[in-house]
C-alpha cells in the first residue's frame, strides 16, 4: 500500500489515506487501495471503522484533478463508477464506520465522508462539493447523499454555487454530529492540536460501538440503511427481521442475563421502610 496506512488498536480499526502533499485527493490508485483495504479488515476482532487523512490540512481535498482532467466520457463514467463502488462498499460495510475529518473535505473528500456513518470533524474543516466550477457534477454520490443528509433544497444550493462550509455551518446543517476544537491552557498555547483533539474524540466513540453488542450495532445499521430506501410498512418488516435475528445469539442471551442479574441484585439492596 503506497496510499494507505491502517492499524488495528483493540476492536477499532483507523484507515488513513496517506497522500499529504496532494492533501489526500483520490486517484485510481488510492481508491483501489482503500478497496482492498476495506477487504482485509478482519471483521471477526474489528467492530468500528475510524476514516480520516493524514496530516493537518486536509481529510481529503477531492478527487484527482490531474487525472480527471483528460478522461473521456466513457473514462469519465468509468472513474464515477470506480469512486462510487468504494463508497459504496464503506456505506453498506457491516460494521459502523466514523469519519474523522481534519481541514478539507471537498468534492471527493465531502462524498466519502458522507458515506460514512458518522462524521466528526474539527473546527477547522471545510466541506463543499465544488465539481460545478469544474465544468462537472459531483460523480462520488454527491448529488445523492447530500439531500439525503441535509435536504433537497440545502444540497442544490451548496452544488449549484459550489461554495464552501466552515465546521460550524455543517453542524448546523446536520452534514457533521460533532465539531471538534484544540485544546489551550490559560496563557492561550495549545497544548493538544486540533486533529490530535478529533483523533482522540473520534476513538472514543469508537470504543464505546465496541463495547456494544456487535450483532446488534450490525443489524442496526442494515436495518437503518435499507429502511431508508424503501417506504414505512416495508422498512418495518426489515426491522423485524434483523431484530428477530438477534435472538438466540450469544450476544442477546448474555445480555439480557446479565441485566436480569443486575436488576435481580438491586432488588435485593432495597430496605424495606419500616415505621418506628
Amino acid at each position: 500500500m503506497d496510499y494507505i496506512l491502517y492499524e488495528v488498536n483493540g476492536a477499532v480499526g483507523t484507515i488513513t489515506i496517506n497522500r499529504e502533499k496532494a492533501l489526500n485527493a483520490l486517484n485510481s490508485q488510492v481508491l483501489d487501495e482503500l478497496n482492498a483495504t476495506l477487504d482485509a479488515v478482519d471483521l471477526d476482532t474489528v467492530r468500528c471503522l475510524i476514516l480520516t487523512g493524514a496530516g493537518e490540512k486536509s481529510f481529503v481535498a477531492g478527487a484527482d484533478i490531474g487525472e480527471m482532467s483528460t478522461l473521456s466520457k466513457a473514462e469519465g463514467e468509468a472513474f464515477g463508477k470506480k469512486g462510487n463502488d468504494v463508497f459504496r462498499k464503506l456505506e453498506t460495510f457491516p460494521i459502523p464506520v466514523i469519519a474523522a475529518v481534519n481541514g478539507f473535505a471537498l468534492g471527493g473528500g465531502c462524498e466519502i465522508s458522507m458515506s460514512c456513518d458518522i462524521r466528526i470533524c474539527s473546527d477547522n474543516a471545510v466541506f463543499g462539493q465544488p465539481e460545478v466550477g469544474l465544468g462537472i457534477t459531483p460523480g462520488f454520490g454527491g448529488t445523492q447523499r447530500l439531500a439525503r443528509l441535509v435536504s433537497p433544497g440545502m444540497a442544490k444550493q451548496l452544488i449549484y454555487t459550489a461554495r464552501n462550509i466552515k465546521a460550524a455551518e455543517a453542524y448546523r446543517i446536520g452534514l457533521v454530529n460533532q465539531v471538534v476544537s484544540a485544546e489551550v491552557n490559560e496563557a492561550g498555547e495549545v497544548v493538544v492540536s486540533a486533529k490530535d483533539a478529533l483523533m482522540a474524540a473520534a476513538n472514543k466513540m469508537a470504543a464505546g460501538i465496541a463495547m456494544q453488542a456487535p450483532i446488534a450495532v450490525r443489524n442496526c445499521k442494515k436495518a437503518i440503511n435499507e429502511g431508508l430506501q424503501v417506504d414505512m410498512d416495508q422498512a418495518i418488516v426489515i426491522e423485524e427481521k434483523l431484530f428477530g435475528d438477534c435472538f438466540e445469539t450469544e450476544d442477546q442471551r448474555a445480555g439480557m442475563a446479565n441485566f436480569l442479574e443486575k436488576d435481580k441484585e438491586k432488588k435485593l439492596k432495597v430496605v424495606p421502610f419500616k415505621n418506628c
